[in-house]
């Protein structure tokens, strides 16, 4: 049956209280009375009373018992009717329409609440975002989690500092209240000017004193060093500041009656190369050469000799007399000479020298406490790691090379005879070399009178062996497709006649690609090619001239890249580079053994950005040559003079295209990627190359040069579930080599 709760509105007697009170709904007083009802006719009757909607969950079935000892409003017994749900694992969820949905308080934090507790019922679930001042919101998360409801959740934005809390009504006032007494910040600020030491450092020895706060906890004080202003910045608990601002004012003491003698080790710059730019700034307003005070003792005393500052100054003779010693050279002395005391520094704040050692890349400075300060801040900010740059070159050339060619040579003559013949440069084989192959027996015939009788005996002939020669030479050279004829007309008088044709189609794609890793502003180049020697002189020497002289110059013939990159803002990098790719083309002329070297180049400075690609530059080259060689008046002739002519045809197309492509490796991961990727290819085509076998770089790393693998083998491992088909790629074969390639009329 339908349960209903007790409720007795009560009503005010006198026109006048009428008139003057609220509205009777306000003033109705409602008292609960249930005892082991159901919850759906719990629900009905809430319902009734707040005007309220509810949809009751499915899995909701329980029964629940309330009392109330006083009579309740009407925002009263809601507050008593979520209370009584809370207290059932029930909880009502509002929804998009303004009802509310009764179901298990299980998972309540994932469902949607109300933003803010601020006229909430305490039983009513909400979500609020806490802002956090003073203390870190994980500390703060584990400091509240007890607290939380097992209905709520807790979260830390760790990005903002704040917390995402969710929970009922009541308990997020309490939670609001704890903060508000545990996120106080009671930190202090100071600052301790430093007069001789830097801040830097001491800074660095006061952070390694600081104790922390407690486990992943903030530290008791940040200390922080503002170079500008050489001073300590500090902030944390009171007594904590007190304690290092006190080791800090004697630190800064201690510094005052320090030695004028300090060493600095530097981690990443060359000694060599920033030596000069520090003997150059300590050197005022000097305009002379800066010269590198490598070789320099540093000396207090000792004979000294004169030489010339980078100031211009003329040096003086050393003030100590002590035997033994070179005097200090002074900053930027002149190579080669004893150099004179140190010079002054500008603004004439006292003298300073500096030199370095290069077997431990140090530097020395020899100089006053706070010149000594501002020099090793000046060589901090210098020494830091260089950051490297890939540079990756694509060389794409892309050719067609088609030539035709047709001639006809003619011959004629005899022993006793005019002789006649119709040659053309661009027919090969020569007709005079075949028909001399022809005619060598002749050369190898002896004839003699023996008794009357006319003998002839054949036997090799140096003439003959040449001819012969000479004939092998020009057809083994010959191109294409030749047809002829030598026919003797008798009386010792011959014929001939060779017909040439050729036609030459050529196709070719060269791929090349050169990379070459440096580091910032540095140079680097590399060449994959050879040397070729080139002829620059010749000259006779000798009583008779008989000995000759040759000059020699050797010149790279390959692919050659030459880069100095410099990383810019913006993540972009200034490339000044060189690319060339040169080739051997042939010789000048048969006869010459001169060498015609094919050469492109490309010299440029372009600005791209960081794994961006760019082309640098190409060429589309198109030439075409008709060539028709004739003997004059017979070439003219109709029809019979094709028979005096030879035409030639050739065709070069040639596309090349030049790319770059910067990649700014920034640290040791970036190095540690490209070097797998690279090993990766060269491993993957050992591999296919050998399938059975070990790849020999692997070996090659592991045991000689018993490092660890660039990047560990990857394998594909498939899980294979009851009742699963497993279909695995096939295996792709490496491609074949051009000698393993079956020939043309193989059947498979």
């Amino acid at each position: 049956m339908k349960l209903r709760s007790i409720f007795s509105p009560k009503l005010l007697l006198g026109a006048a209280a009428l008139a003057l009170a609220v509205p009777q709904a306000a003033l109705a007083q409602y008292t609960l009375n249930v005892r082991e009802a159901d919850i759906r006719a719990f629900v009905a009757d809430a319902a009734e009373v707040t005007g309220r909607t509810f949809i009751v969950d499915s899995r909701v079935q329980t029964k629940v018992s309330v009392v109330s000892d006083r009579p309740l409003s009407r925002s009263e017994y809601f507050e008593v009717f979520l209370s009584t749900l809370r207290a059932n694992g029930l909880i009502a969820v509002p929804t998009g329409n303004g009802a509310f949905r009764i179901q298990p308080a299980d998972g309540a934090a994932s469902n949607p609440s109300r933003i803010g507790s601020r006229g909430a019922m305490q039983s009513q679930m909400v979500t609020e975002v806490i802002r956090l001042r003073a203390i870190d919101a994980l500390q703060a998360v584990e400091t509240l989690r007890p607290l939380i409801s097992k209905d709520g959740a807790i979260t830390a934005n760790k990005s903002g500092n704040s917390l995402v809390v969710v929970d009922y009504a009541d308990n997020m006032r309490r939670i609001r209240a704890l903060l508000a007494d545990i996120d106080r910040d009671n930190a202090a600020t100071q600052t301790v000017m430093l007069e001789h030491a830097g801040a830097r450092e001491i800074a660095t020895a006061l952070t390694q004193l600081v104790p922390a706060g407690g486990e992943g906890g903030r530290s008791l004080a940040t200390v922080v060093a503002v170079d500008s202003a050489n001073a300590v910045l500090m902030r944390g608990e009171p007594a904590t500041l007190a304690k290092l601002a006190a080791m800090a004012r004697q630190l800064d003491e201690k510094a005052a009656l320090g030695g004028e003698i300090k060493v600095v080790w530097l981690d990443h710059a060359d000694s060599a190369a920033l030596v000069p730019v520090l003997e150059r700034l300590l050197g005022g307003q000097g305009g002379g050469e800066v010269v590198s005070a490598s070789a320099a003792p540093i000396s207090l005393g000792g004979v000294g000799g004169s030489g010339t500052s980078s100031a211009g100054t003329q040096g003086s003779t050393g003030p100590s007399a002590a035997s033994g010693g070179n005097a200090t050279s002074p900053i930027g002395a002149t190579a080669g000479g004893l150099g004179s005391g140190p010079i002054k520094l500008a603004n004439g704040r006292g003298n300073a020298t500096v030199t370095r050692y290069p077997g431990a890349n140090a530097i020395i400075i020899a100089a006053p406490a706070d010149e000594q300060r501002r020099i090793s801040e000046v060589i901090r900010q210098l020494d830091i790691p260089q950051q490297q740059v890939l540079v990756e070159a694509i060389i794409v050339e892309v050719s067609n090379n088609v030539a035709r060619e047709l001639g006809v040579q003619l011959l004629f003559g005899g022993e006793n005879k005019p002789f006649t013949v119709t040659n053309f440069s661009n027919s090969s084989p020569n007709i005079i070399d075949i028909a001399g192959g022809l005619l060598a027996d002749n050369f190898d015939q002896t004839t003699t009178l023996i008794n009357g009788q006319t003998v002839t005996t054949s036997t090799n002939s140096a003439a003959g062996d040449l001819l012969r020669q000479n004939a092998v030479n020009a057809i083994s050279s010959a191109r294409g497709g030749y047809s002829g004829f030598l026919t003797d007309l008798g009386n010792s008088t011959y014929l001939g006649a060779l017909i040439t044709a050729v036609q030459t189609d050529k196709d070719s794609n060269i791929l090349s690609t050169p990379h070459i890793t440096t580091n910032n502003n540095v140079p680097a180049s590399i060449l994959f090619g050879q040397e070729v020697p080139i002829t620059t002189g010749e000259a006779l020497s000798g009583g008779n001239f008989s000995d000759t002289f040759r000059t020699i110059q050797r010149q790279n013939v390959g692919i050659e890249l030459d880069v100095t990159p410099q990383i810019n803002a913006g993540n972009l990098v200034r490339l000044d580079l060189r690319q060339e790719v040169s080739s051997i083309a042939g010789t000048v002329s048969r006869t010459s053994n001169e060498l015609i070297i094919n050469k492109r180049e490309i010299k440029t400075t372009v600005t791209v950005g960081d794994r961006e690609i760019v082309a640098l530059g190409g060429l589309l080259d198109d030439n075409e040559q008709r060539t028709l060689q004739k003997v004059p008046f017979l070439g003219d002739i109709p029809i019979i003079g094709e028979a005096f002519k030879s035409r030639a045809r050739s065709r070069v197309k040639t596309n090349l295209m030049v790319f770059i492509r910067p990649t700014i490796l920034r640290n040791a991961a970036d190095r540690q990627a490209l070097s797998a990727r690279r090993y990766g290819t060269v491993r993957d085509a050992q591999v296919a190359f050998e399938p059975r076998r070990e790849p020999s770089i692997d070996e090659l790393i592991v045991d000689y040069m018993g490092a660890t693998l660039p990047a560990a083998p990857t394998a594909q491992v498939a899980v294979v579930a009851p009742g699963d088909t497993l279909i695995r790629p096939r295996a792709t074969p490496a491609p074949l080599e051009q000698a393993e390639l079956p020939p043309s009329n193989a059947q498979n």
